[in-house]
């Protein structure tokens, strides 16, 4: 692609001076909470940690390091339904590689893809096969970073999957795959089941409704393995545990999304602690985000929040879906191939049985280690899954 495509600009990242000094400010006359003696992570993120968080965001993180890297991906916008669209375009050396759109979520960013861009795009570079080329595509949500604000209601996840089948008929792309988890999971399932057509294949790490949310009965346990038996049990009570633990930011950005805005886009403090507690709770660490992630990376994730002040509009995405008319109904049927790459800690455990009801299951991977950042905790065990599903499918296509 072009700078000449039509619709479509050049991007560049290039934050003010006094936006980061701004920030500096802030940080320096943080006002901080008192906290209870021993309780851990249990009443949320420790103010012990967060100080030490906070105090290396003031004094040892680089911005313009991460802008620069940030930078070497080609960026663009273009308005597509009335929003303005942030992406990154990363093309493969490799002249029959695979168009791929990959789509973060939140609390997260492209941030995420850091470290699977290079794999995915130049294999031949990175020890690979240069048959298993992609060419990127790294959209923002509508409403997210550079993507944001947006300014009228409505843009729930169908209405940015629309948006994404838009933009890669923009740029050219007439069959691709879709990618994604979070937020991504649902938009990168919705493209594939409107446009089966176009979409190739959806590899996800999370499927959508996939999950036991209801105690199983006798019946449907007596119909499974022993050990899906076990699995469904389990993944019942890790749901029980999320509704009666986690699920409180889910329930303020469906009803409240604007009164929480005020305090994350006021505070950098409240802003980090937001989204920082998700990066110790929903991956694979022990005592600490750093555990699983690196905190350069997890910072820069929440700068793109900070700087672009999108703090209120990336969680509308939640109230959007809540009220829109499709709420609360199962997900519709998905003839699209689809894989699974199921990493142990993300918030849900999936039953395959339950997903293939409404999905075309092709490949279904259960992982040893990883959980919901999964292109960032673990990128090569992803891009290892995403690299066999697409082979699988073009072997397919080859032999129909």
């Amino acid at each position: 692609m072009t700078s000449t495509t039509e619709g479509v600009q050049p991007f560049r990242i290039n934050i003010p001076q006094a936006d980061l000094d701004d920030l500096d400010d802030r940080l320096d006359r943080t006002r901080w909470p008192d906290q209870l003696p021993g309780v851990g992570w249990a009443y949320g993120i420790p103010r012990d940690y967060l100080q030490e968080l906070a105090h290396y965001w003031r004094h040892a993180y680089d911005w313009r390091a991460a802008e620069a890297k940030l930078n070497s991906w080609p960026q663009f916008t273009t308005t597509i339904d009335g929003a303005n669209l942030h992406f990154a375009h990363i093309r493969s050396p490799e002249p029959g590689a695979t168009p791929l759109i990959m789509t973060h979520g939140w609390p997260g960013s492209i941030v995420e893809f850091a470290e699977v861009v290079g794999p995915l795009t130049d294999p031949r570079a990175h020890g690979g096969d240069p048959a298993d080329a992609f060419h990127l595509v790294l959209p923002s949500i509508p409403g997210f970073g550079f993507s944001g604000p947006t300014y009228e209601t409505g843009w729930e996840f169908r209405r940015v999957a629309a948006a994404f089948a838009e933009l890669m008929e923009r740029l050219g792309y007439q069959r691709y795959g879709a990618q994604g988890g979070d937020w991504g999971s649902a938009i990168s399932r919705e493209l594939g089941r409107t446009h089966p057509d176009k979409v190739i294949g959806v590899h996800l790490n999370l499927i959508p409704g996939s999950g036991v949310t209801e105690e199983p009965g006798t019946d449907e346990l007596a119909a499974l393995s022993p050990a899906e038996r076990e699995r469904a049990l389990s993944s019942w009570r890790r749901y029980q545990e999320w509704a009666r633990e986690r699920q409180g930011y889910a329930d303020i950005q469906t009803t409240r999304p604007q009164t929480l805005a005020y305090g994350l886009t006021d505070s950098p403090v409240g802003q980090l602690a937001w989204i920082a507690e998700k990066f110790k709770e929903w991956t694979d660490s022990k005592d600490r985000p750093e555990d699983a992630v690196d905190r350069d990376q997890l910072l820069t994730n929440v700068m793109l929040y900070w700087l672009t002040g999108t703090a209120g509009s990336a969680a509308r995405i939640y109230y959007e879906r809540a009220h829109a008319d499709y709420w609360g109904n199962p997900p519709e049927l998905s003839s699209t191939p689809t894989a699974l790459a199921d990493f142990p800690q993300e918030n849900f455990i999936p039953m395959r049985h339950i997903a293939e009801r409404t999905n075309n299951i092709v490949q279904w991977t259960e992982h040893e280690k990883g959980g919901h950042f999964a292109a960032m905790e673990q990128p090569e065990r992803l891009v290892a899954d995403i690299r066999t599903f697409f082979r699988k499918l073009h072997q397919l296509s080859h032999t129909a």
